[in-house]
C-alpha cells in the first residue's frame, strides 16, 4: 500500500465516520425528541461544519486515492480545517457544558473532539504542494461570517438560536457583538495559521535543491 492510499483511507474511514455520526444523531432527534425540527438541527454550525468536513474528507481521500492534488481541492480542505477548529475550540471553550442537541455521548465527541483533530492532523500531514496567501486564507472566513448573519436573523423569526451566545434574549446584543468579535478574531486567527503552515511544504524542496546548486564543478565530475 503507497502512502497515498494510505491517507486515502484515512480520509475514507473518518469521512464515514463523520457522516454516519451527523445521520445517526438527526435520525434519532427526529424520532426520539418531541418538537425537533431538521430546520434546527442544520442550523448549528457544528453540524455544517462536520458536513463540510466529510465531503472534503471523500473528495481529497478519492483524489490521494488518484496520488494528485489539485489546487481547489487544497484550498476547500484549508477552509475545512479552520471551520472545524472554531467547532472544536468553541464547543471546548463556551459549549461543553450547554445543551447543543448532541445527547449520545460518543456523537458527541466525534463531532467536538474527533473530526477536529483529525482535519488538522490530515492539513499538517498532507501540506498544500503551493503556498497559500494569507489574503487567500481570509475568504475562508466568509462562510462562518454568513452563518452569523444567518443565525441572528433567523432567530427572531423562528424564536430559536442555535447557541446561547447568539441569543440576545439573554443578554442582549452587546453581549452578541463581544462574542462574535471575539470568535471572528479567532477565526482569523486560525486562517492565518492554516496560510502559513503551507510556507513550510514548500521549503524542503527547495533547501534540498541549493547545495547542489553550490558547487558547479561538482556536476562535472
Amino acid at each position: 500500500m503507497t502512502v497515498n492510499r494510505g491517507l486515502a483511507l484515512f480520509r475514507f474511514w473518518f469521512a464515514l465516520l463523520g457522516f454516519v455520526a451527523v445521520l445517526f444523531q438527526f435520525l434519532h432527534l427526529v424520532q426520539n425528541v418531541p418538537g425537533a425540527k431538521a430546520g434546527n438541527y442544520f442550523s448549528y454550525f457544528t453540524i455544517e461544519s462536520n458536513i463540510i468536513a466529510f465531503v472534503t474528507l471523500a473528495i481529497a481521500g478519492w483524489y490521494a486515492w488518484k496520488g494528485s492534488s489539485p489546487r481547489w481541492l487544497e484550498l476547500l480542505r484549508g477552509a475545512a480545517t479552520v471551520y472545524m477548529t472554531i467547532t472544536g475550540i468553541t464547543y471546548s471553550l463556551l459549549l461543553s457544558d450547554v445543551d447543543v442537541n448532541t445527547p449520545i455521548p460518543w456523537i458527541n465527541v466525534v463531532l467536538h473532539y474527533t473530526i477536529p483533530t483529525v482535519m488538522v492532523i490530515d492539513w499538517l500531514v498532507d501540506l498544500p504542494r503551493t503556498r497559500i496567501p494569507v489574503r487567500t486564507s481570509l475568504v475562508w472566513l466568509s462562510f462562518p461570517m454568513l452563518y452569523l448573519a444567518y443565525s441572528l436573523v433567523r432567530g427572531p423569526i423562528v424564536d430559536w438560536y442555535p447557541y446561547p451566545f447568539l441569543d440576545p434574549r439573554a443578554a442582549g446584543y452587546g453581549t452578541v457583538a463581544v462574542m462574535s468579535v471575539l470568535i471572528a478574531l479567532g477565526a482569523f486567527a486560525f486562517a492565518v495559521v492554516a496560510a502559513l503552515s503551507t510556507r513550510l511544504q514548500n521549503r524542503v524542496p527547495h533547501a534540498a535543491a541549493e547545495p547542489a546548486e553550490a558547487d558547479p564543478a561538482a556536476r562535472s565530475l
